[in-house]
């Protein structure tokens, strides 16, 4: 079967006109394959945005600017119709704004709420203004260019004084003030000569100093591993055996003061006895009336006849007072 050229200009005008309504309904954000969900949005004032603008939740396109009309006929608002491309849940308490950058198209951000109930087909979202990037630039540049102009003007206030303080003895003052800080410039320079300079010459005696170490490393060397030995020598004492004496020792006397301190031996006995340290005070008691009373009464005990006659007195029961050791004065 033959087709007729009207026949294919008819089909070719018919595949264009499909495509370029595809087309352009596509360029509008409308996808003709594709079932859509639209809600709404009203602002107050749209600013640059445009049909076919993006619709983004945080930062993913989710739908499309589909068409704007005005809210009543003051244009108090401006109503404007969101194709949602995605399948997405949208709380009810979700707010959108008008979002831009400095370089790139106006889109609407949508801020997800936390409600458990969904956005449906032809439901209003809410919404807020939000100042764009450049009107927040703006604002906070115009009070920097603000402080900016009011320096410069005191600034130039600062200038114009200085100039009516310098006067011709200021300015004679200025530049002796100068040549002093040239005299100070040329005497750090001589400071700071290569040849001649007070820093050259300490660094030479530096150098030298390094040079005399240099030559003098070897005697260091000697002398480090002196101290080395000696160091050696003195960690390899046996003090160990030392200790051991001490503390022997101090053992030996622990048990002799535990001796000393038991009442087990005689030393014990008599510090700790009460009763010994009694009789032996007793007994030196006893001796000393004995002693006394055989110096004062010899007759009692030694019956001579060169004595006289017999001594009727009784012995003595206490030691005789007595101002000085017997005997020890002649």
């Amino acid at each position: 079967m033959k087709i007729s050229n009207e026949t294919k200009v008819g089909i070719l005008t018919i595949t264009a006109l499909t495509i370029l309504i595809l087309g352009f309904n596509f360029l509008k954000g409308k996808d003709t394959f594709n079932k859509t969900k639209k809600v709404y949005a009203v602002f107050s004032n749209m600013g640059s945005l445009e049909k076919s603008n993006e619709v983004k939740i945080n930062g993913l396109p989710v739908g499309k600017v589909y068409d704007n009309r005005e809210l009543d006929k003051n244009v108090s608002g401006v109503i404007i119709t969101i194709n949602l491309t995605r399948d997405i849940n949208i709380p009810d308490n979700s707010v959108a704004y008008i979002g831009s950058t400095l370089v790139g198209a106006s889109h609407i951000v949508i801020e997800m709420g936390d409600s458990k109930t969904y956005l449906k087909i032809g439901d209003t979202l809410q919404t807020r203004e939000e100042s764009g990037l450049l009107s927040q630039v703006s604002a906070q540049i115009n009070p920097t260019l603000t402080k900016v102009r009011s320096t410069l003007d005191t600034l130039a206030q600062t200038l114009s004084g200085v100039n009516g303080l310098l006067n011709a003895d200021a300015k004679i003052n200025l530049q002796q003030t100068f040549a002093n800080l040239n005299r100070a410039s040329s005497a750090l320079n001589g400071l700071l000569d290569n040849q001649s300079g007070a820093l050259a010459g300490t660094l030479r005696n530096t150098e030298n100093l390094t040079a005399a170490l240099n030559k003098n490393t070897d005697n260091i060397t000697s002398t480090v591993g002196n101290f080395k030995t000696a160091s050696e020598k003195l960690a390899a004492i046996e003090i160990k055996p030392t200790i051991d004496s001490l503390n022997a020792m101090i053992s030996q006397l622990k048990g002799a003061v535990a001796k000393i301190s038991s009442k087990e031996g005689t030393l014990g006995a008599l510090i700790n006895d009460r009763t010994l340290y009694n009789k032996l005070n007793d007994a030196i008691l006893s001796a000393e009336i004995l002693m006394d009373d055989l110096r004062t009464n010899p007759k009692r005990y030694v019956n001579l006849s060169i004595f006289g006659k017999k001594d009727k007195d009784g012995p003595i029961t206490s030691p005789a007072k007595k101002d000085t050791i017997p005997g020890g004065n002649k």
